[in-house]
């Protein structure tokens, strides 16, 4: 057997027997991990009222010598919790929205750092923000979809390769921008969406940015409309990912 510590932030939480859960975890060294708390819903001792959703932990995890995919969560400790968020049923959709986007994505060891700081902001930000983003939910998904490795290029030309400021058409198979003169020469894209330099501006900036920093200008509904063709056509093309009635499906 082997044993190890990690900070970790709770995605889900099951039952599997009377006194037994289960957990998914985002773990900031060791990624995105299922593990079994057997007397996780009854004891006090080592899960002292810390096993909910969203609630950051210092864990401590046992693995089984004989197959190392088996890991028991042995102990953990609450080191941090929503105070408000779970009383909100509109930001408890949000928060959910995300998290199963991250379950559906997965996060390896590699990206565990980043995905893991990245979702603890959000859930400060659902938790104690004023004011929210209406389209968090695709922000998110564009924001943990670069930590992951899955950046579309947004802030330069992917045929001349010159910075772009104003409107451009975002080629979604290709994941990459074509600044208007490079649109009237090349081919007609197989699926382009027409991003106006507001949009753009607010893309890019999502790509860099935490949540707790997106407040943006109110956009028009036809600017909305492409913000989200752009977004979910890019998960679904190329993470292989749709939103349908509350899961991400594969496609």
């Amino acid at each position: 057997m082997s044993e190890w510590i990690d900070h970790a932030v709770v995605l889900r939480v099951g039952h599997f027997r009377e006194a037994d859960l289960w957990l998914k975890l985002l773990c900031r060294r060791h990624g995105m991990l299922t593990l079994f708390a057997f007397g996780g819903s009854r004891s006090k001792r080592r899960f002292p009222g810390c096993l909910d959703v969203l609630n950051s932990l210092r864990c401590r995890v046992r693995t089984s010598g004989r197959a190392a995919s088996f890991m028991n969560l042995e102990e953990a400790v609450l080191e941090e919790g929503p105070q408000g968020l779970r009383s909100d049923w509109r930001r408890m959709g949000l928060a959910t929205n995300c998290l199963r986007f991250v379950e559906a994505l997965g996060v390896t060891e590699e990206g565990a750092d980043k995905a893991f700081a990245l979702v603890e902001d959000l859930r400060r930000t659902l938790d104690t923000a004023q004011e929210l983003p209406g389209m968090l939910p695709l922000f998110f998904r564009l924001r943990f979809a670069g930590a992951a490795g899955f950046a579309p290029c947004l802030s330069h030309c992917g045929l001349c390769g010159k910075p772009v400021t104003g409107a451009a058409q975002f080629v979604v198979d290709e994941g990459q921008i074509r600044c208007p003169a490079c649109r009237k020469d090349a081919p007609p894209a197989h699926y382009g969406v027409d991003l106006s330099s507001a949009v753009l501006q607010i893309l890019c900036t999502v790509q860099q940015t935490q949540p707790s920093t997106w407040q943006f200008s109110p956009l028009l509904p036809p600017e909305r409309r492409s913000m989200s063709r752009a977004i979910d056509g890019f998960v679904q093309y190329h993470l292989g990912l749709a939103w349908e009635d509350g899961y991400f499906r594969r496609v």
